[in-house]
């Protein structure tokens, strides 16, 4: 019976395939067949044991000399757990193999399979152990296992089975109970059976390109005899990655091209030209020239899809105002969606204080040209929030800031005609539909924006259907940040001096930040970035592991304590600053958990200088502007990831004087977490940054795929490292898609792109 690239997986695996589909997803022969080799072992070279190297992934042919069971105590679970000690034999060496098992019939049965006198193919990690190699739970599989063949007749068989095995061995990803062999064994069984392979890439493209067909690529990637052709597989499977991604993008980019849109082409001696008559400041040459850019998408008849990034602080607040303003004088709304309140109050303060008077229409003391800014959150009392309600569907706020609130039924607008979407990573793609659909009869302009810089290809692949500006230089009076790593494993004391600079900072008539991984207090954390968007406003998750937080006196633990210390918290540290070091200033809180009215009168008090350090979480990574905050102090800094470190530090040095952002840790120097703060002590190049950052994160974490733990839908293709691929597979999809756009002659890549907009790696292709 042969199979269908569709067909069921249970065809092909059997019983193991509910193990597959638990582990890794899969569902369908093409499924498994995409499960492409984790690594490759030469055979010539597998039973050499005569130059390991610690943490060497090897791969050894061995007789079993000794087997040995042991149960030991399980001081974690209770209980007892077992170890199995295998010593096996090559044609020169021995080598040690230990497993691990906590239940016992597992246990039982692995002493029955790897018996005295068996042979088989052993693969795993060098390690060391009491003077000897040694490989901890390695892959197994064992030659003649049921033939019942042992001693010289059972090695025989082994050889003569291992010799039969293709010039390279394949390696997959596996699970406990799913073994490398098992899965290689599946997937031959399921080339064999396979009728016909699709081939997504047109003839001429593969032709162009240079690539072997789809279904020698397949084979070549899964039973290669050398080098050479892994390698070709390699480059026709990653290209047609890249093309049916692209594919999909340029689709939507051409769809959008053809929606209808009102345009704002605006008016002359409008709000925007007497906005921008009395800006307090001269715009930089980049701002102008990506105003103009949004400003001409604004005025044409389809609909505006543009991604606006920028460094932290190059002013990307006041090219939205600009093309909020635009809407406006063209006799419509526009709506600033933000992902926290603390956000939404700041925007509202912002652009109400960049407005004046123009921000008052109607109102007494207000412009007669004027409009409104309207605030909509969802902690706002029920008579400001039914007056905002009305004001916006009336079409007397012009401009509405606002949170998740203003994707609710109740919210009309009279006619929204650009949707602003800020630090646009906090929103799912259902929460911009949401407020875009309130356009009613015409798609709205949309503008998202990001502080957090994008490399090229990342941009491409994830928001390939927007139009991208990015702002790099940053307004002429910004000062320069300072950032200085204080390490605390080797001299804890040194928090102390971290405390007498702000009190000298304050003295000098500047404000503070104080910023901890966690609310404290017994508060449940949750991490910004895994948080669902309508409440990112907590922390960043804490490790079980966690360090010791820093305290007045002492940062280190107790001698001879090994309980971990918890990573400093908003309450506790706060508490602690108010009673010792920074008793006589002023200390204020701000997190998550406290209600609206508090977070708004925290942070309008710090804003007007009432406050001198403010004591918060990650709630202030975004947004928060007070120039006279000159100095932020990071607390476990160790706990942020890269970008997140860069986007704080941001919130300093944004007035005439210079800023200092100090980053405290125990962590060791020459360990990954101390090198990812050196980088970032090392550099204020936040595109440096954010390409470090990528590369030390999962390519599902890039692409915004699922938490779960499962790869993300690309296997060969990285966005970080494969620009060229991508690149070229762009112009291709373009050119296929510009005269079959919607792919009727080419059903293999119209059916791959539907699989695609069905898998969860469609999450990160509707991030635009």
């Amino acid at each position: 019976m042969g199979l269908e690239w569709d067909s069921r997986l249970s065809l092909v695996a059997g019983s193991a395939a509910a193990s597959l589909e638990k582990a890794f997803g899969y569902r369908t022969v093409g499924d498994l067949l995409t499960h492409y080799p984790r690594r490759y072992v030469d055979k010539g070279s597998v039973s050499d044991l005569g130059s390991l190297r610690l943490d060497e992934q090897i791969t050894v042919v061995a007789r079993v000399q000794r087997s040995e069971q042991r149960a030991y105590p399980d001081r974690r679970r209770g209980g007892m757990a077992y170890r199995l000690e295998v010593t096996v034999a090559t044609e020169q060496d021995t080598l040690v193999l230990t497993f691990f098992d906590k239940r016992k019939h597992l246990a039982d049965w692995r002493a029955r399979t790897i018996t005295e006198g068996s042979t088989g193919l052993f693969s795993g990690k060098v390690g060391r152990f009491r003077d000897r190699w040694q490989l901890t739970n390695p892959q197994t599989k064992l030659f003649a296992a049921q033939s019942g063949e042992a001693g010289e007749a059972g090695a025989d068989r082994a050889l003569a089975e291992f010799e039969e095995m293709p010039n390279l061995l394949t390696i997959y990803p596996a699970t406990a109970a799913l073994q490398s062999w098992q899965i290689g064994d599946t997937v031959t069984l399921a080339l064999e059976m396979l009728e016909r392979v699709p081939d997504t890439l047109p003839e001429p493209v593969r032709v162009a390109h240079g690539l072997v067909t789809a279904e020698q690529a397949l084979r070549w990637v899964h039973r290669p005899d050398s080098w050479a052709q892994k390698g070709a597989a390699e480059k026709r499977l990653r290209f047609e990655e890249a093309f049916v991604t692209q594919t999909i993008l340029v689709q939507r980019r051409a769809r959008l091209q053809g929606l209808q849109a009102t345009p704002r082409p605006g008016r002359a001696d409008g709000l925007l030209d007497r906005f921008a008559q009395r800006l307090p400041f001269t715009l930089t040459a980049g701002q102008v020239d990506v105003g103009q850019e949004i400003l001409g998408d604004l005025a044409a008849p389809h609909p505006m899809h543009r991604l606006l990034q920028g460094e932290v602080g190059s002013g990307k607040t006041v090219v939205a105002l600009q093309a909020m303003l635009r809407v406006v004088d063209s006799g419509g709304q526009a709506a600033l969606l933000a992902p926290t309140e603390v956000l939404a109050q700041q925007h509202h303060r912002s652009l109400t204080a960049l407005l004046g008077d123009l921000a008052a229409g109607g109102m007494l003391g207000g412009d007669a040209e004027g409009t409104q800014v309207g605030l909509l959150t969802g902690s706002m009392g029920a008579a400001a929030r039914r007056s905002t309600l009305l004001d916006v569907a009336s079409g007397a706020v012009g401009l509405v800031v606002g949170t998740h609130a203003l994707l609710e039924d109740l919210v009309q607008f009279a006619d929204l005609g650009l949707v602003v979407v800020d630090e646009q990573h906090r929103f799912g793609v259902e929460q911009r539909a949401a407020l875009s659909a309130k356009a009613r009869n015409r798609t709205p302009h949309v503008l998202v924006m990001t502080a957090t810089p994008i490399p090229r290809t990342v941009a491409m692949t994830v928001f390939g259907d927007l139009e991208t500006s990015t702002l790099v230089e940053l307004p002429r009076g910004r000062a320069p940040i300072q950032t200085t790593v204080v390490g605390l494993l080797d001299h804890p004391d040194w928090v102390q001096r971290v405390w007498a600079r702000i009190r000298e900072e304050v003295g000098a008539g500047r404000q503070c930040y104080v910023v901890c991984p966690r609310i404290g207090d017994g508060a449940t954390q949750v991490s910004a970035e895994e948080s669902p968007a309508q409440d990112p406003d907590v922390s960043p998750k804490v490790s079980p592991r966690a360090g010791p937080k820093v305290r007045s006196g002492d940062s280190a633990d107790s001698p001879g304590s090994d309980e971990p210390v918890p990573p400093a918290g908003v309450e506790e540290t706060a508490a602690m600053l108010e009673a010792g070091p920074l008793s006589d200033l002023k200390v204020a809180r701000l997190h998550g958990r406290l209600s609206a009215e508090d977070k708004e009168s925290t942070m309008r008090a710090f804003s007007v200088g009432e406050v001198d350090v403010l004591v918060a979480t990650t709630v202030i990574e975004v947004g928060v502007d007070v120039a006279n905050a000159t100095t932020m102090v990071i607390l476990d800094a160790d706990r942020f990831g890269v970008s997140q470190l860069h986007q704080l530090r941001g919130r300093v040095g944004r007035g005439e004087h210079g800023g200092l952002c100090l980053l405290l840790t125990r962590a060791d120097v020459e360990s990954p977490a101390g090198e990812r703060l050196a980088a970032v002590a090392g550099t204020t190049d936040g595109f440096a940054l954010s390409r470090l950052d990528l590369e030390q994160r999962r390519e599902g974490d890039v692409l915004g795929a699922t938490q779960s733990g499962r790869r993300s839908g690309l296997r060969l293709l990285s966005v970080i490292r494969h620009e060229d691929v991508i690149v070229a597979a762009r112009a291709a999809a373009s050119e296929v898609v510009a005269v079959d756009q919607e792919l009727g002659d080419h059903p293999d890549l119209a059916r791959a792109v539907a699989r695609l907009h069905e898998s969860e790696q469609a999450d990160y292709l509707e991030k635009a």
